[in-house]
């Protein structure tokens, strides 16, 4: 039998190591939702803390100075649920519960909500600054896949 203490650090630095490890989050895969942009953006890639930060409106310019215009989905949306989740950490839901309090404290309001990929398409085309999210069936039209890390 080996000894308790060696298989006691062996599981620490084994859980250590399963912690550690990176995961992609399925919107970093691409397989559950894009982000996508106008293409006029010079904006091609982006930290997914970053783009956070744009979804909450902490971060309102892009680097050229355009100011940054996020679109949601409908609420009950797949792609939002995911997006949520993967990008900004929390369930729509908890999502809803933090423009509330903003709202209420009259910082800030949501990013306006669309009923449909075609309709997110259509404002990121028709908004420079736009940036959305939509299903990867979603035809684009134009609009640029921003790559998320």
């Amino acid at each position: 039998m080996a000894d308790p203490r060696a298989r006691a650090v062996a599981l620490v630095f084994a859980a250590l190591a399963a912690i550690a490890t990176p995961v992609p989050s399925a919107g970093a895969r691409g397989d559950s939702f894009r982000v996508i942009v106008h293409p006029k953006n010079p904006v091609h890639d982006i930290e997914r803390a970053e783009l956070a930060r744009v979804f909450l409106k902490k971060v309102t310019r892009w680097p050229d100075e355009t100011t940054a215009r996020p679109v949601d989905l409908r609420q009950n949306a797949e792609a939002r649920r995911e997006f949520s989740e993967a990008v900004l950490g929390r369930s729509v839901g908890a999502v809803r519960s933090y423009w509330q309090q903003a709202i209420f404290a009259g910082r800030d309001t949501p990013p306006p909500e669309l009923d449909s990929d075609e309709a997110v398409v259509k404002y990121v085309l028709a908004n420079r600054g736009a940036v959305g999210y939509v299903s990867p069936r979603a035809e684009l039209h134009g609009a640029t896949v921003v790559v998320v890390h």
